[in-house]
């Protein structure tokens, strides 16, 4: 009896030794946390990706600094032609992108009521020649004393009364683009004419023959091409080296070869949740083929300042942030964003936390790491 219960003993405790010696192990397997900044690669994948390091450079990179932004058109240059009364149009030759002058016939408007503003204008007008004779007569019997005071004042209030309502006719007839004093009886017109206020071009056409339209529609849209500008977008950091009168060359990327001469014209003072602020620049010469709201690109030249430069190569964008990878041994590398500055000759400027001309940083096909490790990102 007691024999077994030694052998019963001794089992016990061999469960309980195997049992403590698996807890570390187990403690090992948790793997550890990874830095999202950090890639590696093999030494074969670094010489297949031509992957280059070295150390960046202090130097004066001279001023191009490169925008984009859009061809814009100021509220005072943007005209929306509508008309003050309804009416059926009857005619119009507009298409967008069609050149006008001034006091050019857009359209033609027919309605009963140009008709009837005519008709009361004319009787208006003919019941102040007969207030006006009538207000003569009684002027001239007061004087004698044939006519008494009360029966004078009453021909000169029905004379201005009648003098009110022509004149008032007359206005709304001009507001319509009827002239009232070459209007008679034999010339009453029942359709109307829209004429551009300026000259420039058309940028929409909103209604078609046919369609009646209130005078809330706008029908016409029009552009003042002379005060046609350029608005570019330019990083915080980058505001300070621009400044009012600066050359800009701006070009399309159909034809990067054609190239705008323009001036910065104003430098907004406020920044958009990017941090970026908004420049407008006016151009040397109008080009009729630079349309509202087209891209381009554009350069600066500002002044020379001196900071760490690297190869273009060696800095990478993504998702409007931007980045260098620094070596961290081991065929090991680790993404540090950066912000950009001046570019020429193939050297960019840069300034970044911690980094010093002492750094080891990818210099060339920086793109190769950063595409390996959104890779890896998503595969995990």
């Amino acid at each position: 009896m007691h024999k077994y219960l030694f052998i019963s003993t001794l089992l016990l405790a061999a469960c309980g030794s195997q049992q403590t010696s698996k807890e570390p192990a187990a403690t090992e397997a948790v793997p550890e946390n990874t830095d999202s900044s950090m890639v590696s690669l093999t030494p074969d994948q670094i010489k297949n990706a031509g992957i280059e390091v070295g150390h960046p450079a202090t130097a004066a990179v001279s001023g191009t600094l490169r925008l984009q932004g859009t061809v814009d058109v100021p509220p005072q240059s943007t005209v929306s032609v509508s008309f003050p009364l309804g009416g059926y149009l009857k005619r119009t030759d507009l298409l967008p992108g069609t050149h006008v002058r001034k006091g050019q016939v857009l359209g033609v408007l027919e309605d009963m009521q140009f008709i009837q503003l005519q008709q009361d204008y004319l009787l208006a007008k003919e019941k102040f020649a007969f207030a006006e004779t009538e207000f003569k007569r009684q002027q001239e019997l007061n004087a004698s004393k044939a006519s008494s005071d009360k029966v004078f004042q009453q021909a000169k209030a029905e004379m201005e009364s009648q003098r009110i309502s022509m004149q008032a006719l007359a206005r709304k007839l001009e507001l319509i683009g009827i002239d009232p004093g070459h209007l008679h009886a034999g010339n009453i017109s029942k359709s109307v004419n829209i004429y551009s206020p300026i000259n420039g071009f058309v940028a929409k056409v909103n209604v078609n023959i046919g369609k009646y339209t209130s005078p809330t529609d706008v029908l016409f849209e029009l552009v003042d091409p002379s005060d046609i500008h350029l608005a570019l977008n330019v990083f915080e950091k980058d505001v300070n080296q621009l400044s009012i009168g600066q050359k800009v060359i701006a070009y399309t990327n159909e034809h990067p070869d054609k190239k705008y001469n323009a001036e910065i014209l104003l430098i907004s003072k406020s920044l958009d949740a990017e941090r970026m602020a908004t420049i407008h620049c006016h151009f040397k010469e109008f080009d009729a083929s630079l349309l509202p709201g087209m891209f381009m690109n554009a350069e600066v030249v500002v002044s020379n300042m001196t900071a760490l430069t690297v190869s273009e190569a060696a800095i990478v964008r993504w998702e409007n942030r931007f980045y260098i990878f620094e070596d961290k041994g081991n065929n090991a590398f680790r993404m540090v964003q950066v912000t950009p500055g001046n570019v020429y000759e193939g050297q960019e400027q840069f300034t970044a936390p911690g980094i010093t001309e002492a750094t080891r940083v990818v210099t060339k096909n920086a793109y190769a790491l950063l595409m390996k490790m959104k890779n890896s990102a998503e595969e995990e």
